[in-house]
C-alpha cells in the first residue's frame, strides 16, 4: 500500500521491547524518509521495567514538495493518534494484542506487522502452574481488524541470520509495500550506518523474502518439540518406551525420560519408566491414557527438581554462555563478562549435604544460629572468571553425590507417596486422581517458594474430597502468591 499520495503525515506506531533494537529501527524510518525528500520526526514513551509495558515509538513523515508547496512545515504528533495510524509494527505477539487495545489497529487503514514469537512477561514467568498466556486469539483478532497483517517469527529468523530483529522488520516494512520507498533505499540506509552492515543487510533480506513469501500465520503456541534422540543410552530409552507404552504417551514419555536422563544419568531415566509403567497398568484406554499423559509430565518435573547443584550445572554449560554473547550481539573477538545473582539459604545448603550431615544441622539450633548469618545477603559472582566458573563447576559435578543428598531422599518420598495415592485414588475415582496429578504443578522452585506450593498442596489433599473440590483449590492456590484466595477457598472447604 503506497501512501505516497495523503494530504496528511504517515504515521508509524512501533511497540518494542528492550533490547529489540526500536531506536535503531526508528533512526533507519527517519534516516531513509530523509533521505527521499521527506521531512520526518521520530518521538517515544519509554515503557516500565521488568516488562510490564513495551517502548511506544512514533514515527511520521510528510513529502517535502507538498510541504514547500503549502507554504508550511507540517504538524507532527507526539503520540501515534489512534483511528489514525498507517503502519503499526509488533516486536512481538503480546506487544501485537496491546497495540490493538490501545486503538492503534484500524481496518482499511493499518498495516500491521508483527514478529510471532513470544517475549514471556514477568507475570507470566511468576505464576505458580502455566501462566503462559495463549495469544491465538489475539492473531485471529490482528487478521480481522487490519487492512494487512504480516506476521511470521521474526526473532527466529534474526537468529538464523546472525543480525537483529530490528533489521528483520524493516525488511518486512519494505516489502509490504506501507512506505513509499524502493528496497534499495532501506538497504542503503542501513549502509550509511556502518554498523554491523552486512548481519543486518543479510537480516533485512530474509525480513523481506519472508513477508514476499507470503507468511501470514502467527503460531503463537506451538506444539511440544520434537524429542531429540541423541547416543546409546537415548536410543535405549527410545527403545523401551517403543515396547512398553501405548501410543497416546510416548511423546511426552519420551520427553520425560530425556529430561531425567539430562539430570542425572540412566538408572534414573529407567526409575522414572518403572514409576510411569505403574501407572500405566491401571489407565483406562478410553479415557486417551490421560492420566498417564498428565503424570509423565509432572513426575518428569518433581524428579528433575531444582537443587543448588542443578543451577550451577545449568549456569556453566556453554550453550548457555553461547546463547549470551548471540544475544548482546558480541563477536568472536569481544569479551563478555556475566555476572550471575546467587541468595542461597542455610536450608538449600542442607538440602545438598548428605542427608545425616543436613538434617543434623537443620535439627540443631546452635548449629542454624551460627551458620544463619552467612547466608543472610545474597552474593554476584562472575559465572565468566576463572573463580566464579571453577566454583560453579566443581558444585555441579557434585551430580554424582545427589542420591546422597538429603533433599533428594526427602523429593523420592514424597514422590512415593505421591504415586502411591493416585494408584489408590485412581481406582475408585478417575476424575479426581486425574485432578491430583494435575494439582501437583504447584509444588515447583525452590527455597520459600517450593515450600509455599508444598504446603498448599498437602493442604489440599487433605481437605478435598471431590476431583471439582481438588480443581477448586488448585486454582485459588495459584490466584496470588500471598495465598489470600487460597486461604478463604480452604476455609469455605472447611479446612481452616
Amino acid at each position: 500500500m503506497s501512501t505516497s499520495g495523503h494530504d496528511r503525515p504517515i504515521s508509524i506506531a512501533m511497540l518494542a521491547l528492550g533490547g529489540q533494537g526500536g531506536g535503531v529501527l526508528t533512526g533507519w524510518l527517519v534516516e531513509t524518509a530523509e533521505s527521499n525528500g521527506y521531512i520526518a520526526q521520530s518521538t517515544y514513551v519509554a515503557g516500565v521495567a521488568q516488562r510490564t509495558g513495551a517502548t511506544v515509538y512514533c514515527v511520521e513523515m510528510f513529502p517535502s514538495e507538498k510541504a514547500e508547496q503549502a507554504g508550511q512545515l507540517p504538524v507532527f504528533t507526539p503520540y501515534p493518534i489512534p483511528g489514525d495510524v498507517d503502519l503499526v509494527i509488533a516486536g512481538e505477539m503480546a506487544e501485537t494484542g496491546r497495540a490493538i487495545e490501545k486503538g492503534f489497529v484500524t481496518p482499511n487503514i493499518t498495516t500491521l506487522i508483527a514478529s510471532s514469537h513470544r517475549v514471556y512477561s514477568m507475570p507470566e514467568k511468576e505464576a505458580l502452574g502455566d501462566g503462559i498466556m495463549d495469544l491465538t486469539t489475539v492473531a485471529e483478532v490482528a487478521a480481522r481488524v487490519a487492512r494487512n497483517f504480516i506476521c511470521f517469527d521474526m526473532q527466529q529468523v534474526a537468529d538464523d541470520t546472525g543480525s537483529m530483529i530490528s533489521a528483520v522488520l524493516l525488511g518486512a516494512i519494505a516489502a509490504s509495500g506501507a512506505l513509499p520507498f524502493r528496497r534499495q533505499a532501506f538497504e542503503e540506509t542501513i549502509q550509511r550506518t556502518g554498523k554491523a552492515v552486512e548481519a543486518n543487510l543479510r537480516g533485512f533480506a530474509a525480513g523481506f523474502d519472508g513477508m514476499a513469501a507470503g507468511a501470514q500465520q502467527a503460531e503463537t503456541r506451538s506444539a511440544a518439540d520434537e524429542a531429540v534422540i541423541e547416543g546409546a543410552n537415548g536410543e535405549a530409552l527410545a527403545a523401551r518406551i517403543q515396547a512398553d507404552f501405548p501410543d497416546a504417551i510416548r511423546e511426552i514419555a519420551m520427553h520425560g525420560a530425556l529430561r531425567t536422563l539430562d539430570y542425572q544419568d540412566v538408572r534414573y531415566a529407567s526409575d522414572y519408566l518403572d514409576s510411569l509403567v505403574g501407572i500405566v497398568e491401571i489407565d483406562l484406554e478410553d479415557r486417551g491414557y490421560a492420566l498417564s499423559n498428565e503424570v509423565a509430565r509432572q513426575l518428569a518435573l518433581q524428579m528433575s527438581y531444582e537443587d543448588t547443584i542443578r543451577v550451577a550445572e545449568l549456569k556453566t554449560r556453554k550453550p548457555r554462555l553461547d546463547r549470551i554473547r548471540q544475544h548482546v550481539g558480541a563477536t568472536d573477538d569481544q569479551p563478555v563478562r556475566v555476572v550471575e545473582y546467587f541468595h542461597p539459604r542455610l536450608e538449600e545448603l542442607c538440602d545438598t549435604l548428605p542427608a545425616f550431615l543436613g538434617k543434623a544441622i537443620l535439627g540443631s539450633t546452635a548449629a542454624r544460629k551460627a551458620l544463619a548469618p552467612l547466608f543472610r545477603k545474597g552474593r554476584n559472582l562472575t559465572t565468566t572468571g576463572i573463580g566464579g566458573f571453577l566454583l560453579l563447576s566443581l558444585l555441579a559435578r557434585m551430580k554424582v553425590l545427589r542420591r546422597r543428598t538429603l533433599r533428594f531422599r526427602k523429593q523420592q518420598s514424597f514422590i512415593a507417596q505421591w504415586l502411591r495415592q493416585l494408584d489408590s485414588v485412581a481406582r475408585e475415582d478417575y476424575e479426581r486422581a486425574l485432578a491430583i496429578a494435575h494439582c501437583m504443578e504447584i509444588v515447583r522452585g525452590y527455597g520459600s517458594t517450593y515450600e509455599r506450593g508444598l504446603a498448599r498442596y498437602l493442604a489440599i489433599i487433605e481437605s478435598a474430597k471431590s476431583a471439582a473440590d481438588v480443581k477448586r483449590l488448585h486454582k485459588a492456590a495459584m490466584a496470588d502468591e500471598d495465598g489470600e484466595a487460597f486461604t478463604a477457598a480452604l476455609a469455605a472447604e472447611g479446612g481452616a
